[in-house]
Parts: structure tokens; sequence; C-alpha cells
């Protein structure tokens, strides 16, 4: 449970590391290189984490959820270059969306996995919030599609549940189970 806690808040870390990026550049004029290079670098740490993640808990073979979304992630990194380089930033929030929506779905399927381990529900609020924003994004796209800057809080509140649960899991208290067996 330690490594797990650790897990979240380096996933927490990383994510508000990313939104000071895209707020710092956008306030800067961000240019649409370095905007689109943002945009890859999410999903690609998705991906990374998620095997990272898998690592810890006994590998991808026995991780389905995190095996997939590791696919997942590294797929759309590469269909989020193609999308970026052929439909613009709306093709870019297209694909972006896809991939918030099913790694929310896959997110929501671990945490239930994972729920006696501690720290899961806000992993699950997090997975069902990714997946709504992903078909909300997807909408977006077809109209006046939102820029980098205005995505940014979508992963300020992926880092915000991450960061609650390592919260959780690091006052938790230990279980009535963990008391006999600490007792024995």
């Amino acid at each position: 449970m330690n490594s797990l806690r650790q897990f979240y808040f380096l996933r927490a870390v990383v994510a508000f590391a990313w939104v000071a990026l895209v707020l710092l550049f956008s306030r800067l004029a961000l240019p649409t290189l370095v905007a689109d290079v943002l945009l890859l670098l999410y999903p690609l740490w998705d991906a990374v984490a998620n095997v990272l993640d898998a690592r810890r808990s006994g590998g991808l073979a026995a991780n389905p959820g995190q095996r997939l979304n590791a696919v997942i992630s590294i797929a759309t990194t590469a269909a989020l270059a193609i999308a970026l380089g052929i439909g613009g930033n709306a093709g870019g929030v297209f694909t972006f969306a896809a991939w918030a929506f099913l790694s929310g779905l896959l997110q929501l399927f671990v945490g239930v996995r994972r729920r006696k381990t501690g720290g899961q529900v806000f992993m699950m609020i997090s997975g069902v919030q990714s997946a709504l924003a992903g078909v909300v994004m997807a909408m977006q796209a077809f109209g006046k599609a939102p820029t980098i800057a205005q995505l940014a809080p979508y992963a300020a509140f992926g880092g915000l549940y991450f960061l609650l649960s390592a919260l959780r899991l690091t006052f938790k208290r230990p279980t009535h189970e963990a008391y006999e067996r600490g007792s024995a």
C-alpha cells in the first residue's frame, strides 16, 4: 500500500506540473507545436504510469485494466499526432476526448478491482468524471474546439483525485482485521 500511495503522489505531481506548463506557455502565447507536444505527452505519460503501476502490483498479465489502458494510451499518442497533423486542434481534441472516455472507464474498472486496498473511491470518481469529460470534449470538438489551456482543468481534476487517494492511503486507519493481526 505504501508504494501505491507514493505512486498516487507521483501521478498528482506530474498532472499538476503538466497543468502548470500549459498555463505558463499559454500566457506566453503558446505556439502550436508546444501545445501539440504537451497534448501528446499527457496520454504518453498515462501509458508509462499504467505500466509502472502494473509492475508494482503483479505485472501487466495480472492487471488487464492497466494493460489495456497502457495500450490504448500508446495508440492514442500515435493517433493524436496524426489527428493534430491532419485535423488540427479539432482533430486533436476529438482524439484526446476518445482517449479520456476510454481511459476513464478503465480507471473505474481498476478502482473497482482495487477497492479493498483503500483510496479507490476517488479513483472511481475520477474514472467516471474522465469518461464524462471525454463525451463533453468530443462534442466540443465539432464546434469551436477547446484550446489546450481549456483542457487543463481535466488534468487538474485528475491530479486532485490522485492526491486525494494518496492522502486517503496516508491517513487510512488500520482495519479491525489489521488490529487483530497486530495483537496476535
